[in-house]
């Protein structure tokens, strides 16, 4: 029986599961990752809030993967060898007949003072802990930013950033002290968040303004301090400050003689294959992809690269010829606690529709959805 490796317990290695079996390929599945649970990192947003909680968004796996035949080793990955078959843990080394990278990015966290800011999507610490924050202060200035890996542009994360900028102010003048705060937005380019299309942009820098949030635009961040950013372009005193730096691949990667990206990325084709290797693939935030520079890699787009590694795994371990690339789609709600902004982007089209209340209960139920199906 063919032994396949997937790395990660994220919305990708789930969607690789899913596939394999789904096209009844006869292959014992081993996922390795450091914890058997799953995070639903889109709605962290909630957090401050207390729409959620952390043990809403935390699933245990163990009942997914007896469901689906995988056997789950508990380990962190050092590094891939052998060109691909052998993967070396902290608990030993595994091999495998075929292998799918899945595990995720990693924040850059090289900025002076990083330690100053919450980093929002870091997980559900990072939720609770804006949560608490928010809950003790009675009045003050809250900075909120994102920035990119600059050796690769398109690796950021900066829609849910606007999420908990619209998110807290929604919050704050439900609690009837949005007075009493600053909202200030922050960013290098002057025209943030490119990746969702122009009309999004300009959507979202109106909305700002309607809202009565300050924005500090197209001056690079030089280092956090506890009461203040300071940029190339000026201070920003801030009590509070939320920033999500750009992101790159995972350290084991540098033990690796797997093929890197100028941004520290495993450098995939458009099969998702790793780039010179047999059976090796990668989905998500793990791999440097070809494509649009509007393309992201997580959440959904992850599950497409999935799709598409476990089409073309099939056909090598058949001995045909993979020949799926993956489909480029960005579907994205920005959600403002009680409504939400659709942004559809693909090849062809790119289209936004205005913030509406029936958005925010579509993404609710997205979520309900998704975490039943690995509960």
């Amino acid at each position: 029986m063919t032994d396949i490796t997937i790395l990660g317990a994220g919305f990708g290695a789930l969607r690789t599961v899913r596939e394999l079996r789904r096209r009844k390929i006869d292959a014992a599945i081993t996922v390795i990752a450091p914890t058997d649970t799953f995070t639903y990192f889109p709605s962290l947003i909630w957090m401050p809030a207390g729409l959620r909680r952390g043990a809403d968004l935390t699933v245990p796996l163990a009942a997914f993967f007896s469901r689906h035949r995988v056997t789950f080793r508990k380990a962190a990955v050092q590094g891939v060898s052998d060109d691909g078959r052998t993967v070396v843990t902290d608990d030993g080394e595994v091999t495998n007949d075929a292998l799918v990278i899945a595990s995720g990015g990693r924040f850059l966290r090289k900025l002076p003072g990083i330690e100053n800011a919450i980093i929002p999507c870091a997980g559900v610490a990072s939720g609770q802990a804006i949560h608490d924050r928010l809950a003790a202060m009675d009045g003050g200035t809250i900075a909120l930013g994102f920035a990119t890996n600059p050796a690769e542009p398109g690796a950021m994360r900066g829609g849910p950033v606007f999420e908990f900028l619209f998110g807290l102010d929604t919050l704050l003048r439900r609690q009837g002290r949005r007075d009493r705060f600053r909202l200030v937005f922050f960013n290098p380019a002057p025209q943030p968040g490119a990746r969702l299309g122009a009309k999004a942009v300009s959507g979202l820098l109106a909305e700002m303004a309607r809202r009565g949030i300050d924005t500090h635009l197209g001056h690079k961040p030089v280092r956090f301090e506890p009461d203040r950013v300071v940029t190339e372009g000026g201070e920003i005193p801030a009590d509070l400050i939320l920033f999500m730096p750009g992101m790159t691949g995972p350290a084991w990667l540098e033990d690796s003689a797997l093929p890197r990206s100028p941004g520290g990325f495993i450098r995939a084709d458009a099969l998702c294959r790793v780039e010179g290797m047999r059976r090796t693939y990668v989905v998500g935030d793990s791999g440097s992809f070809p494509g649009p520079d509007w393309a992201a890699k997580q959440a959904h787009q992850a599950e497409l690269h999935a799709r598409a590694a476990v089409a073309n795994l099939a056909d090598e371990l058949a001995g045909r010829e993979p020949a799926t690339p993956f489909k480029t789609e960005l579907v994205c709600i920005v959600d403002t606690l009680d409504s939400g902004i659709l942004v559809y982007r693909n090849e062809s089209r790119n289209f936004v529709l205005p913030a509406m209340r029936p958005m925010h209960w579509a993404k609710r139920a997205f979520e309900h959805l998704y975490l039943r199906g690995v509960a």
